[in-house]
């Protein structure tokens, strides 16, 4: 454990930077510097504020203002100092604020309250990632639904009381953030039905569903969108194809900004076929083998065909929208229906699928999670 706590550093009034300045890291070689975020979770939304902060000499917070971000929900911070997985201890003192929780990664961490000091409680704080970028996970709410061979799937959970950085700018996206649930699972099951995800699991490849987030300072997710991504390998190390798939209001999908290893951004629109590769031979330029060609349709959705089988598309809803529901096309012909609510405050994400082909396809699930991290309930 760390020395006791012997400075103070008071976040309110100052900025991140200043802060930076007040604390310097002492990290020597034989102690090597490292990172950690925590976010403090209110217990009610309220008027955006910042507390008191007090760290162990040698460490400090993390300079600038993408660091130290304050929502109506919550407060985050980065601390920069020398290593210690055994954790230092914070102090943090936030007069008339009631803390819901403290969150370090996937983890609530245990809170111990002040006795003497009813605004004040401590934590122990594990400092030991090797940058900034590798505490993202503190910062969002996101489940998993599926992680195999060939496929991982996550859903982010957004809560206007939490938006950060460019959100805080921009009219909430509540059609965009109500779309995006329905499309993903949509996508998981055309993956799986059209074989792109067998054929991705064995080469060792895998396909990436994945939305967006509106609090994450460190990953500016602005304009709304979301991923059907080809990693040609087991992550994202690997060359990838990456469509960048931007949705209105409406929940549609009108502009695919694909970036591909090696060649940048390539931008596709309504009606125009856009081609994604594996990576594996000399092929098409070098790009390998066709993996599947995705083209945005005029209703908004999305037709995604693999070089063998049924075309399969993301269609709009019976109301012409993506907002309350999307139609899943096979080879033209309605196949399934599929609406979704994500109840974020609760940590509740309810599907229904129905079969409109075949009524044996229908499907009812509930996703029951961790609101605050997003980890998925056993």
């Amino acid at each position: 454990m760390s020395a006791a706590l012997s400075r103070r550093t008071l976040i309110a009034g100052a900025s991140a930077a200043g802060l930076a300045l007040t604390v310097p890291p002492t990290a020597t070689a034989a102690e090597p510097t490292a990172y950690a975020a925590f976010r403090l979770v209110r217990t009610r939304p309220d008027t955006p504020g910042v507390p008191e902060i007090t760290l162990p000499a040698g460490y400090a917070i993390l300079a600038g203002e993408r660091y130290s971000v304050a929502s109506r929900a919550e407060y985050y911070t980065f601390v920069v100092g020398p290593r210690d997985d055994d954790g230092v201890e914070i102090s943090v003192r936030w007069p008339g604020v009631a803390v819901a929780a403290v969150v370090h990664q996937d983890t609530r961490l245990a809170v111990r309250p002040d006795p003497a000091d009813s605004d004040r409680f401590t934590f122990t704080l594990p400092v030991r990632l090797t940058s900034a970028d590798a505490n993202q996970p503190t910062l969002q709410v996101w489940s998993i639904p599926e992680n195999v061979p060939g496929m991982n799937w996550r859903i982010e959970h957004n809560d206007p009381d939490r938006v950060a950085g460019p959100w805080t700018t921009v009219p909430w996206p509540a059609g965009q953030v109500r779309s995006v649930v329905h499309q993903l699972v949509a996508a998981n099951y055309i993956c799986h039905a059209s074989g792109l995800v067998a054929t991705a699991a064995a080469k060792g490849h895998r396909w990436v569903l994945m939305g967006f987030e509106t609090n994450n300072t460190l990953h500016a997710d602005n304009p709304p969108h979301w991923h059907i991504s080809y990693n040609s390998g087991p992550d994202f190390s690997a060359k990838t194809h990456n469509p960048h798939l931007w949705l209105d209001r409406e929940g549609r999908n009108y502009y695919n900004g694909m970036d591909v290893t090696g060649l940048g951004r390539l931008r596709y629109y309504v009606g125009e076929p856009a081609p994604l590769y594996d990576f594996i031979g000399t092929a098409n330029g070098g790009r390998g083998n066709l993996t599947c060609t995705m083209t945005l349709r005029g209703d908004g959705g999305i037709d995604i065909a693999a070089p063998t089988g049924p075309t399969y598309a993301i269609a709009a809803g019976r109301d012409g929208t993506l907002l309350d529901e999307v139609t899943v096309l096979r080879d033209g012909s309605p196949w399934l229906r599929v609406a979704t609510i994500d109840r974020v405050r609760l940590g509740v994400t309810a599907i229904e699928v129905t079969g409109l082909a075949d009524p044996a396809d229908s499907e009812s699930r509930v996703l029951r999670y961790d609101r605050l991290t997003g980890t998925l309930a056993p």
